[in-house]
């Protein structure tokens, strides 16, 4: 008896968070977090969990503008050195809302390891911003390559740590932004005092900001003076803005 083939992995994307509009003008992609090495497939429901709450607020933000809004399912859990597969399979991710949902501009929204991934992968040409939450970024070491920005020029990028972080070194995204800087002013980093990677004890400040900085970004919608402000502000006023307890409460619902 032949011995029967393994199935190929692919990534692929999740059913759309909400009623799916009937004319889609925006997309955004959620990067869920991964392991640094790892190529056993994630669990759907598990991988979802970290970004589905932040998926819900902002698909019903931009339900009326055609927003459409998707969790990426990763083929496997790791980074994975040299291969990034999770940067590749967002890649793939932003192509297939491309040959679903034509020329719209895509966010792509990513927490811890899915917030490298959504760094790296947001040189193509449909992407014009990028949400990174306490995103894992490797230890800077004189031996290795930097992590890219170049991909991030023309793209808005907003990077959100919690300064207890004890997972992902909430400096070493204060360089990468300060690198990016450089060469686009369109970069801002909110810092969450007191708060871990998880950033559980201001949930709903974080949710408000992301929400208000895609709304912008993807339909035009006026930006909030701190996101204005840290964008405006040269470094490292602008990558250093604290988030504001009860932020969002007073901002359009």
């Amino acid at each position: 008896m032949a011995q029967q083939a393994t199935p190929v992995r692919t990534a692929r994307l999740g059913r759309a968070l909400g009623p799916e509009p009937t004319a889609v003008s925006g997309v955004v992609l959620l990067l869920p977090g991964g392991d640094e090495v790892s190529h056993r497939r994630p669990s759907p429901i598990m991988a979802a969990a970290s970004v589905r709450a932040l998926g819900r607020r902002i698909t019903r933000a931009g339900r009326d503008a055609g927003l459409a809004t998707h969790v990426v399912h990763y083929r496997c859990r790791g980074w994975n050195g040299s291969a990034a597969h999770l940067a590749q399979d967002a890649s793939w991710a932003i192509e297939e809302a491309v040959r679903r949902y034509g020329d719209v501009p895509v966010c792509l929204a990513g927490v811890d390891m899915g917030g490298r991934a959504a760094l790296h992968a947001c040189g193509h040409e449909a992407v014009n911003s990028v949400v990174a939450l306490a995103p894992w970024l490797p230890e800077e070491d004189v031996a290795a390559s930097p992590e890219p920005v170049r991909q991030l020029a023309g793209r808005r990028v907003l990077i959100v740590h919690g300064t207890n972080d004890q997972r992902t070194d909430p400096e070493l995204s204060f360089r990468l932004a300060a690198r990016a800087k450089k060469a686009n002013r369109e970069v801002c980093r909110f810092e969450v005092h007191s708060d871990g990677h998880g950033l559980h004890q201001h949930r709903d400040e974080v949710h408000a900001l992301a929400e208000d900085f895609v709304m912008g970004a993807l339909f035009g919608r006026a930006l909030s003076r701190p996101v204005l402000d840290a964008l405006a502000a040269p470094p490292p006023l602008g990558l250093r803005m604290p988030l504001a307890s009860g932020f969002g409460r007073s901002l359009r619902r």
